[in-house]
């Protein structure tokens, strides 16, 4: 969940408030104030890349107890959307394959009729908003009737 920061300036005559962070007292001339709770500003940082996010633009995401910063936050819960082929969420740090609107899992992006994976460089076509191999695809037309007339 996405929370605010706001940075406190430290009044001289207030005792002393715990930082959440490294359990000590605030002593600084300024405080955040995060998740309800007092940080130092070096102490309210990113547990993954350890930006400090009182700076970082003053919102923080929070999940499975962990802080973290709007571009690990979306790493790491975010979505890519969901795959064309077995409609299931693509994790938005997982590697994808596109085709036209259409996002799909590595292990989903193969012909929808024969299941032949697709290496690089193959041709591959989107019908119905299906994905095929030059194979399918081209019988497919031919038993539409779409086959060019040969002259």
């Amino acid at each position: 969940s996405l929370a605010g920061i706001q940075m406190l300036s430290v009044q001289p005559d207030t005792k002393p408030k715990g930082c959440a962070g490294c359990n000590r007292k605030i002593k600084d001339r300024y405080l955040l104030k995060a998740l309800d709770k007092y940080w130092h500003e070096d102490c309210l940082k990113c547990a993954c890349c350890d930006c400090r996010l009182g700076e970082v633009g003053s919102t923080l995401y929070t999940k499975a107890n962990l802080i973290l910063c709007r571009r690990d936050y979306l790493r790491l819960f975010g979505v890519t959307g969901n795959c064309a082929a077995c409609s299931k969420l693509i994790p938005a740090f997982e590697m994808v394959m596109r085709a036209k609107d259409n996002v799909y899992h590595l292990d989903c992006f193969a012909c929808q009729l024969c299941n032949q994976r697709f290496c690089v460089g193959d041709k591959f076509f989107l019908k119905n908003n299906m994905i095929l191999c030059q194979t399918d695809y081209e019988e497919g037309l031919m038993k539409e009737g779409y086959a060019p007339q040969v002259r």
